[in-house]
């Protein structure tokens, strides 16, 4: 007969974490939610690591590059859908790796020969309002002059009207030389009261533009996650099957950290892609893989190379994978098992391997529970995908305001990569279902309210560090009565409309 294993396999609604001691210092402000995301020795510090311990789902109705963007301004990272074109997931990543550097090449460029109307169109294919005049419209043609919004106005002005009859000439230009450095060039534009400085070699060729939007966006945002060159981190999913040509073009790209997407991680194939990455590339670009439910399948992806491990099968609100082919454990207990193991692999080896929870989270304290746990950070799709920022539009249906929201198990996402066990036809039957769920408006109204529950739970554990958190929380299982009595009950409810 088969194996049994006698735990019974639990959620996190079936949890509550006890109170420690809440000492003075034991207040949000002193609160860090820095986390590893890929394995390091002993003694040694994380080449990538998180300041919020949020990544999104590697998912199309999640992780496109306008949402990569701002979770990375919020100190997060997304993995880019891998269930597209590799070319088109290349553009997304340099899209993300773009945004914003410092200097910033300008890729919003026409002549002084152009008209009005070409600066309406290019605006509005861009949606940059700042456009650098060279001599032949190049981003590093000679600088002739700029043009911005304050240049022109729509309603009054001839389409035909030239460029050069509105621009702001180089000669009325402030200027930075190349080899300036950003605290510089962000000096000269506070000093000048400009939005906008261009930076010049010797030759007045076009090197790169410093806006003042980036250095208040870095002001607004101290947590944002950013490389040596101040360039936005960004991973990017991939698959078992055409690896060998999208990995190579992804790293050229620039992509920090890749993840290999699959249902079951457990196999033969992700321990082959693991091991041809590691192969080709060393430590050059961490790969987490996953998803396993046991310590088990931890060690196997540990063993083949993974810089981290996802954890979860069957877990997601849009997965149907447990109903479909009786395969996935309760999240809470799946994390709980591979945390355990993650642990003694670090005592046996010296080495930490972090862990990711994807799926499962209801509420915003079942991920503080799921820290507590073990889990190093939380990988979601619903939560993400109710912002402005995820890649689906926002639509009215009945009453309400809503956002498509689908598996990359069912059929609209067409991934047969994520689910293909080694054969030539595509996916028979889904895993996955097409869904809606509320819209919620902007990520970081809604991000700065999760991320301060979590911090005041964990307050209310007497932990200030996520480290601290996992050493000293106290867990206990609850009764579906002590559910009931956790809510509002045995009172009538005032109506809220």
């Amino acid at each position: 007969m088969a194996n049994y294993l006698n735990d019974v396999s639990r959620t996190f609604g079936e949890y509550l974490l006890i109170p420690g001691l809440t000492t003075k210092q034991c207040i949000p402000t002193n609160v860090s939610l820095k986390t590893p995301l890929v394995k390091f020795k002993k003694d040694e510090n994380p080449a990538i690591s998180l300041n919020i311990p949020f990544v999104s789902a590697i998912m199309q109705a999640v992780s496109g590059p306008d949402l990569a963007i701002e979770l990375a301004r919020n100190g997060g990272l997304s993995f880019l859908f891998g269930s597209q074109s590799i070319a088109s997931q290349v553009d997304m990543v340099r899209k993300v790796k773009k945004f914003k550097a410092g200097f910033v090449v300008s890729d919003s460029n026409l002549t002084p020969e152009n008209t009005l109307a070409d600066v309406i169109n290019l605006v509005r294919k861009t949606n940059h309002s700042t456009i650098g005049i060279t001599d032949d419209g190049h981003p590093n043609g000679k600088l002739l002059g700029i043009v911005t919004s304050r240049d022109y106005r729509i309603e009054r002005d001839d389409p035909k009207m030239k460029v050069s009859d509105f621009m702001t000439p180089f000669d009325k230009l402030i200027f930075g030389m190349s080899g300036i450095s950003l605290s510089e060039a962000n000096q000269i534009l506070w000093e000048n009261k400009l939005n906008t400085l261009p930076i010049i070699d010797e030759d007045r060729n076009l090197i790169y533009f410093v806006f003042r939007k980036d250095y208040d966006s870095h002001r607004e945002n101290p947590c944002e996650l950013s490389d040596a060159n101040k360039k936005l981190i960004v991973g990017a999913g991939i698959n078992t099957r055409d690896y060998k040509e999208r990995v190579p073009t992804l790293i050229e790209a620039g992509v920090d950290v890749l993840c290999i997407d699959s249902s079951d991680g457990y196999s033969d194939w992700q321990g082959e892609t693991l091991h041809w990455i590691k192969a080709h590339y060393g430590d050059k670009i961490p790969v987490g893989a996953g998803n396993v439910v046991d310590g088990e399948g931890f060690r196997y992806l540990t063993d083949a190379g993974a810089d981290f491990v996802k954890v979860g099968i069957g877990g997601g609100s849009i997965c149907i994978t447990r109903e479909q082919k009786g395969i996935g454990r309760g999240q809470a207990t799946a994390l709980m098992d591979v945390a355990n193991t993650r642990d003694q692999y670090m005592r046996e080896k010296g080495v930490y391997v972090p862990i990711c929870s994807d799926g499962g989270l209801v509420h915003d304290y079942h991920m503080a529970l799921a820290l507590a746990m073990g889990a190093d950070f939380l990988m979601m799709g619903r939560y993400f995908a109710r912002f402005d920022e995820s890649p689906t539009k926002v639509l009215r249906v009945g009453n309400n305001y809503v956002k498509e929201y689908w598996g990359e198990g069912s059929n609209r996402a067409q991934n047969w990569q994520r689910y293909d066990m080694g054969g030539n036809e595509s996916l028979k039957f889904e895993e996955g279902v097409d869904s809606y769920v509320p819209y919620a408006g902007k990520m970081k109204d809604n991000l700065d309210v999760t991320l301060g529950k979590i911090k005041a739970t964990m307050c209310s554990c007497g932990a200030t560090t996520i480290g601290d958190l996992q050493k000293n929380a106290k867990i206990t299982l609850v009764s579906s009565t002590s559910i009931v009595e956790g809510g509002a009950h045995d009172v009538i409810l005032k109506d809220q409309g």
